[in-house]
């Protein structure tokens, strides 16, 4: 099993780790990682691991089961090895923002216009959101963008918990996409809440306050459907 570092600490950029596992295809497994594997729209993290006089880039990483896989460009640790683990900061911090920015998107157009998510997706300093909306135009956004920037401002605290199955599914509208994407065998599941804004089911990496992402701007919208229209948002960075 794999401790995910990234899921209790999202601030991490380097750690010390043991090499549990190696595979012919050039992946690792770690006792520990502080690598976001993906999901949930948000990209894998990239860095390097250091030991001994060797540096390998992790150039991707993907979760399997209970373990976090990293493949590596450059040599192969061997297995009871230590090593050091590196994030690419800018990046990770940058998809932080980002992803903080979508959840500020999300919560201000749940609590205003009770529309669902239909779909996401980010990189860094930019990303979009679907909704279940009949309507939307070019006021619709400038309102929007004011309304995002206006959360940024207000500093909301951004809070994460890991709760029981039964008692995070007694939280109204936790869930916030159209379709239910947790898995039914997990026993735990993780909630990410801007606090007096939004609360929801997620597993991403995100700043710890709002007002860390900076300034949102909404660079297009269109609709995608008779009642499926898409925001997309950037950062500064």
């Amino acid at each position: 099993m794999t401790d995910l570092l990234y899921h209790t600490d999202s601030y991490l950029k380097e750690t010390k780790a043991k090499v549990v596992s190696t595979d012919g295809d050039g992946s690792v497994v770690l006792d520990k990682t502080i690598f976001y594997p993906g999901g949930g729209g948000q990209p894998v993290d990239f860095g390097k691991l250091l030991w001994k006089g060797y540096v390998a880039r992790v150039e991707k990483v993907k979760k399997a089961g209970e373990e976090v896989l990293h493949w590596l460009a450059g040599p192969t640790p061997s297995v009871g090895q230590f090593v050091k683990c590196k994030i690419d900061w800018d990046r990770r911090y940058q998809l932080m923002r980002t992803h903080t920015a979508l959840h500020i998107l999300c919560g201000v157009i749940w609590r205003d216009f009770k529309a669902q998510v239909t779909g996401g997706n980010m990189e860094p300093g930019n990303g979009r959101l679907d909704f279940e909306l009949e309507s939307m135009s070019a006021d619709f956004a400038e309102k929007v963008q004011h309304l995002l920037n206006q959360e940024v401002a207000a500093a909301r605290p951004v809070r994460v918990s890991n709760l029981p199955r039964a008692q995070a599914f007694e939280i109204p509208d936790l869930i916030r996409t159209k379709i239910n994407l947790l898995p039914a065998g997990i026993t735990e599941v993780r909630t990410v809440e801007i606090v007096g804004l939004d609360l929801q089911a997620d597993g991403g990496t995100h700043v710890a306050n709002t007002s860390e992402v900076g300034k949102i701007t909404v660079v297009g919208h269109k609709s995608k459907g008779r009642i499926n229209k898409r925001i997309r948002i950037a950062i500064d960075i």
